[in-house]
């Protein structure tokens, strides 16, 4: 009998890309996934400590699956990710139920873990930093009924984010050939996936030294987009600091790159920007977006933001709030400031109180949820362009995104996944647009 594998995701597209490579390796070992955890022989929890909400629920998840685990002795549980990365060992003596510790670049060695695991039944502490990740064989049906998938090009970060635990946890930036790159994504266009997301915790500093040339990240998006049946690009995450003229200059040039970037830029505040290490100034940043926007007006720009960092005055969040009204941002990701272990903002004074961050997080959320909705709204009436990914979650409809990322749910009574269709869009919502299917003649 084969032995049964699932995992549990939590965190960023990094996660997801990490969950698919790992479940990639196991099938290759002769695992076969199975959807409810119950039936799992080999439990893995892909974990994010970002923040302290993320570390919070995978602590409680873990919870849950140790209480399986009394039940069932012989299951293999596991710790992967950033968690894994942070904590080590410290792991498995807070909870001696745990058979293995996974960090971020040791992906590659699960087979040969758990063939330890199973053979001796001792626990595996697998955290090396220095490895570098190996390419995944992907198997011819893998990705067999998804529309969407994503390639890391790269990983780790040198940036040392005062706030971020991401340098410590991911170590330094290693970027992929582009043709190793290219070959991945000719192999997920063969099994049908037609939007392909790119990441990396910078991707904007991707640098690969191939022979005597040096490979920049704009010369790797013009090499994608000349694929055969690639239809859209997407890359996520960019840092301000290095959003070039080069890489601005690709939304423009490039058909099949999506018109939608992703753009931390965390505060509004030079000064709070400056105690945060993000190496831009609130005049740059408005310089990069005016910048996107001559390319086309309605050029969707999503970004995250902290409330309450540590000596973040009334003044400086008012100077947040209004860089949020002059931007009008698409959708926002806006989390409290919370102490990351090994940080230098860690060790800074002037900590905000948790009622203060709550409320400044309330109003800059209830402003941007004004301007997501009346963004929204500007789309009634018009024709949009959506790659179809299934069924909606409403059910009896069908579900995508246009190019600036929009979710559409629309009405069709025929099979179109992987398509693009033309929707005139009826209603809008904060979080979707509603839409009809227009019939092409």
């Amino acid at each position: 009998m084969k032995h049964r594998y699932y995992i549990a995701t939590m965190g960023c597209q990094m996660n997801e890309y990490d969950s698919d490579c790992l479940g990639q390796l196991l099938m290759n070992a002769g695992f076969v996934p199975v959807k409810n955890h119950e039936n799992a022989d080999f439990i893995m929890i892909n974990t994010c400590t970002v923040r302290a909400k993320a570390q919070q629920k995978a602590f409680s998840l873990l919870g849950r699956m140790i209480s399986l685990k009394k039940r069932k002795p012989d299951l293999i549980l596991g710790l992967m990710g950033c968690i894994a990365q942070q904590e080590g060992s410290d792991l498995v003596k807070k909870f001696p139920e745990l058979d293995l510790v996974l960090g971020t670049r040791e992906i590659g060695s699960i087979p040969q873990i758990l063939d330890r695991i199973m053979a001796g039944h001792q626990k595996v502490i697998a955290t090396d930093l220095s490895i570098k990740r190996p390419s995944i064989d992907w198997r011819n049906d893998y990705f067999n009924g998804r529309v969407k998938g994503y390639i890391s090009i790269m990983e780790g970060c040198n940036n040392f984010c005062s706030y971020c635990v991401v340098p410590y946890v991911r170590g330094r930036e290693i970027s992929r050939s582009s043709q190793e790159i290219i070959k991945e994504a000719k192999c997920l266009i063969s099994q049908g996936i037609k939007e392909i997301t790119l990441l990396g915790q910078n991707v904007n500093s991707y640098s690969s030294m191939e022979g005597k040339d040096v490979i920049k990240f704009p010369m790797l998006l013009k090499r994608l987009s000349s694929l055969d049946g690639l239809i859209r690009i997407r890359f996520t995450t960019s840092h301000p600091k290095d959003l070039s003229g080069d890489l601005i200059s690709c939304f423009a040039d490039l058909e099949n790159l999506c018109p939608h970037i992703h753009l931390p830029f965390q505060a509004g505040s030079n000064r709070v920007l400056n105690m945060m290490n993000r190496g831009y100034t609130r005049e740059q940043y408005l310089s990069l977006v005016r910048k996107l926007r001559n390319i086309r007006p309605d050029f969707a720009i999503t970004s995250d933001v902290i409330v309450g960092f540590p000596g973040e005055s009334e003044k400086d969040f008012k100077m947040t709030l209004d860089l949020i009204k002059k931007i009008e941002f698409d959708n926002l990701f806006s989390f409290k400031y919370s102490d990351r272990k090994g940080t230098v903002a860690e060790k800074l004074e002037g900590k905000i109180d948790e009622y203060e961050k709550a409320s400044r997080l309330t109003i800059l959320q209830s402003i941007q949820k004004e301007i997501t909705l009346k963004k929204n709204k500007s789309y009634i009436g018009g024709l949009e362009e959506v790659l179809v990914e299934g069924e909606s979650k409403k059910g009896g409809q069908l579900t995508g995104r246009t190019k600036t990322n929009k979710v559409v749910n629309f009405n069709c009574n025929l099979n179109k996944l992987g398509e693009v269709v033309k929707v005139i869009i009826k209603d809008a919502f904060i979080n979707s647009l509603q839409g009809m299917q227009i019939e092409e003649q």
